[in-house]
């Protein structure tokens, strides 16, 4: 089966191999949130710069404390949502091919298979905390001019780098590198 064609139901095993960032960002957030639970104290922020604290904060709603007072049942809805989003972006991964219909060239697959590997560890980074206490450990505190952007953590960050990343590759055109395009023996449609 040619690789450079996308067929449906296909599967390319070799994406797995992008778990290790997943892993990666799995690890480093908890690490980073045992160091937060381990040397912080709870809502007491210690300044870092003029815009940037360290704050232990518990979350039991979804990113930047959506839904964090709605009465308990978001532990478990957001546990089993979590869940369900990571096996769908597997599934997606898996289906991500070498190179994209459109797209002649491998450029941004890459970039898609990495920002699915990174909302893959941010999502399991959380999904972790909320089994096992309950709750999401949100440390980093960002603040300008007394408004403070709800207190988040390494594998919300992870999300969103993924989610930006994979807006702006579907956004973008997939065109050919400009000099493939420019070559005699390659004549455009």
């Amino acid at each position: 089966m040619n690789d450079n064609t996308f067929k449906s139901g296909q599967l390319h095993w070799q994406n797995l191999n992008w778990l290790w960032l997943s892993a990666v960002v799995i690890g480093t957030d908890a690490a980073t949130k045992w160091a937060a639970m381990r040397y912080l104290e709870y809502a007491n922020p210690i300044p870092v710069t003029g815009y940037f604290n360290l704050t232990l904060l518990h979350n039991p709603g979804a990113a930047f404390s959506f839904l964090a007072n709605s009465g308990g049942w978001q532990r478990w809805g957001f546990a089993i949502l979590a869940g369900l989003v990571t096996l769908g972006l597997v599934v997606w991964l898996l289906r991500t091919p070498r190179v994209m219909p459109g797209n002649p060239t491998r450029r941004g697959v890459g970039l898609t298979k990495v920002a699915i590997a990174l909302i893959i560890g941010g999502a399991l980074g959380n999904l972790i905390d909320r089994l096992m206490l309950g709750y999401v450990v949100d440390f980093l505190d960002l603040h300008a001019r007394g408004y403070h952007w709800p207190a988040f953590n390494i594998a919300d960050s992870a999300i969103t780098v993924g989610v930006v990343l994979l807006l702006v590759f579907e956004l973008l055109p997939h065109r050919a590198h400009p000099l493939e395009t420019d070559r005699p023996d390659n004549p455009q449609p």
